[in-house]
Parts: C-alpha cells; sequence; structure tokens
C-alpha cells in the first residue's frame, strides 16, 4: 500500500471521527475561539460585507472556522429557516451530503492548492419541505491583522436551482404527453383531473401519517406524474382505442400493454415514480389486474393512488363505450372496490374527500 493509500485512509478516518451521529461540534479548520469569532463578526471589512449582502436575493452565509453559522441574510432563512447560527454546517447538512462528499469538504477547505474553497451541489429535504437543490460556493476569508495563512472563516452562498431543474425535466416529457392526449381523443380533461386527485388524496394521506413514503416531494412529483399512466397508449392501434363497444379478448390484449409501453417510454425519467405510475396504475390490491397481477404493497404507491383517481374519472366521463354516471354512482362502486380493487386506506380517503372530487370534476370538465 503507497504512501498516498495510507494518507487517504488516515484521513477518512479522521473525518468519521469528527462526524459522530448526533454531533455539533464538527472541527475541520484548525482551532478556533470565541475571541476570533467575535473579532470575525465586528472586523469592520467583515460587517461591510454583511451589509451588502443582508438584502441579497442569493442566498449568503458566513461560517467560521469550524464551519458554525455565524451569520445569514434572509434570502438564506427563508431557503433553510431551520438552520440556525451555532449549527455546524457539516451537521446539519450530513446525511445528504454523504461521507464520500464531505471527505472532499474536508480536504478542499484545508487545500492551499485548491483555494481553501469548495464547490458542489448539495441536496435538501425535510417531509414537510420539498427537496431543495443547490449549487454551492465555500470561499475563504483573510483578515492580514490576524496574521495567519489559513482563512478565518468562510463566506457561502447557494444558488437554488431546484425549479430550473424540475422545469427542463417536465418539459422534456410535457410533448410526450401533448402527443397521447392526441392520440386518444376521449381523454379531454381526464389527465388534469387525474393529477388534481391524485395529488389531493396524498395531502390527505401526508396529513394523517398513512404512509411514511409520503412526503412533500412525494405529493408535488404524483401531481405532475399522475398525467402519465396512459402515455403508453401512443403505441396502441387507433381502431382499437377508440372503438365503440366492447373489445374482443385479442383486442383487450393489444389494450393492456399500454401499461408497458408507458413504462418503456418513460424508463428514462429520473423519478422511478413516472414508470411505476404507468406501469402498475391497473393492478389490483387483490392481484387480479394488469399487467402482472401485483397485489398489495407489491403495487408501487403512487400506482396504487392512480388507480383511484383514474377509475373514478373514467366513471364519471363519456366514452365512446359508454355514457357518464353520476358523482354518487361513481362513489358507490369506488366503495364496492376497497380491499378487492383498489388499497383499503387509499380507497377510504377518497370517501373522506369525495366533495373535493366532485368539486374538481366539475372544475375541469370538459367543454
Amino acid at each position: 500500500m503507497n504512501q498516498e493509500n495510507n494518507n487517504e485512509i488516515e484521513e477518512l478516518s479522521e473525518l468519521q471521527e469528527l462526524v459522530p451521529e448526533e454531533s455539533n461540534a464538527i472541527e475541520l479548520i484548525g482551532k478556533d475561539s470565541a475571541d476570533e469569532k467575535g473579532f470575525l463578526l465586528e472586523n469592520p471589512c467583515t460587517k461591510g460585507w454583511l451589509q451588502s449582502f443582508e438584502a441579497h436575493s442569493m442566498p449568503w452565509i458566513l461560517l467560521d472556522r469550524k464551519l458554525n453559522l455565524l451569520w445569514r441574510n434572509r434570502a438564506h432563512e427563508a431557503l433553510y429557516p431551520d438552520f440556525r447560527p451555532g449549527d455546524n454546517f457539516i451537521a446539519y447538512f450530513y446525511k445528504y451530503l454523504g461521507e464520500e462528499e464531505i471527505s472532499k469538504i474536508y480536504r478542499s477547505l484545508r487545500s492551499k492548492e485548491q483555494g481553501f474553497s469548495y464547490q458542489g451541489r448539495l441536496e435538501y429535504k425535510t417531509v414537510e419541505r420539498a427537496k431543495i437543490i443547490a449549487n454551492i460556493t465555500l470561499s475563504p476569508l483573510f483578515l492580514e491583522v490576524m496574521g495567519k495563512e489559513e482563512p478565518v472563516g468562510f463566506a457561502c452562498h447557494f444558488d437554488d436551482v431546484t425549479s430550473d431543474i424540475q422545469n427542463i425535466l417536465r418539459q422534456t416529457f410535457k410533448s410526450l404527453l401533448e402527443a397521447s392526449k392526441l392520440k386518444d381523443n376521449d381523454t379531454g380533461n381526464h389527465i388534469e383531473r387525474v393529477n388534481a386527485y391524485s395529488s389531493l388524496l396524498a395531502e390527505y394521506l401526508f396529513r394523517k401519517h398513512s404512509f411514511p413514503q409520503i412526503d412533500q416531494d412525494f405529493i408535488n412529483d404524483i401531481g405532475f406524474l399522475a398525467a402519465m399512466h396512459d402515455v403508453g397508449k401512443i403505441g396502441t392501434p387507433d381502431d382499437i382505442l377508440n372503438k365503440k363497444g366492447p373489445l374482443e379478448p385479442w383486442e383487450w390484449d393489444i389494450m393492456k400493454e399500454h401499461t408497458k409501453n408507458g413504462a418503456f417510454l418513460l424508463s428514462t425519467y429520473p423519478n422511478p415514480m413516472a414508470k411505476e405510475i404507468a406501469l402498475a396504475h391497473h393492478e389490483k390490491w387483490d392481484g387480479t389486474g394488469y399487467p402482472y397481477g401485483l397485489a398489495e404493497e407489491m403495487i408501487p404507491l403512487s400506482a396504487r393512488i392512480v388507480a383511484v383517481s383514474d377509475v373514478y374519472d373514467a366513471l364519471r366521463s363519456k366514452r365512446s363505450y359508454k355514457e357518464p354516471i353520476s358523482h354518487e354512482g361513481a362513489m358507490n362502486i369506488l366503495k364496492k372496490g376497497i380491499g378487492t380493487h383498489f388499497d383499503p386506506r387509499i380507497g377510504e380517503a377518497a370517501l373522506q374527500v369525495q366533495k373535493n372530487f366532485e368539486d374538481i370534476y366539475s372544475r375541469l370538465a370538459d367543454p
């Protein structure tokens, strides 16, 4: 084993000691003292910097040499409201950075060759708040009067790119969604309503703590991705898709393939929920659905939610092979399907918010 590998092992070992599970005092850069912290905040150069960035639209923070938060501007407070002065940067973001990235920060901020600085991407989320994706830059602060060759602190800015990345992903697939709408003449506002029902159900289940998988990101994602459930119909022949009257067995077999086709089309989408919904929204709780006959918890949660939304709206809507039925009639059918077609908790949730279902259908009714 060469000397470089030995040094790396020693450094990682040191890092692990510096990052205990519940540490709030992780020291990365040398020693510090209360006097030095006070000097850093009261130094005229630093005070001028703080005043300049107090109202800046980009989030900025000031850290001491231990990477404890000394100051932040209003933009950062809005972005990370629970990251407060005195909290440690690494301790706060530890589980989102991971040890490999923390090690990179550790080496960069000690390296004169790298300018005692670090650049990277940080993804952060909580159950209540959606994921935040930010490009961050940690830059050293040098104050000559301290007579040090190493930084006395660090300035860090956060470039929130969450919406930009999400918009790029969504625009990529909106064209596919529009193509599927043109293909199926019966959809109308169906996909928008299924989005709304699914988001409503996810929010209700979140408030009831019914499923630990549901957080704010889950709610936001299903509110967009539920619409993609039938994109696979773009590969279904028109004469089958728009046939008036019941399908022949062989035609029904072809129709069922839209689930697999949709999963294939969405397989490159970074969020696996898109593929899960397309593939499994026709599976049933008792295992009698398609395409694979999955049962109960084997069916992805997102697909179980969309199944309820899709069936309700299909029952309410006029199709080439059927007339619409009333809200009360649709809810009676949903109620009968609880425990067979639908996950019991999700089916019961639909009954609890059924007035909202009716309102959504009316608000987004087909012209």
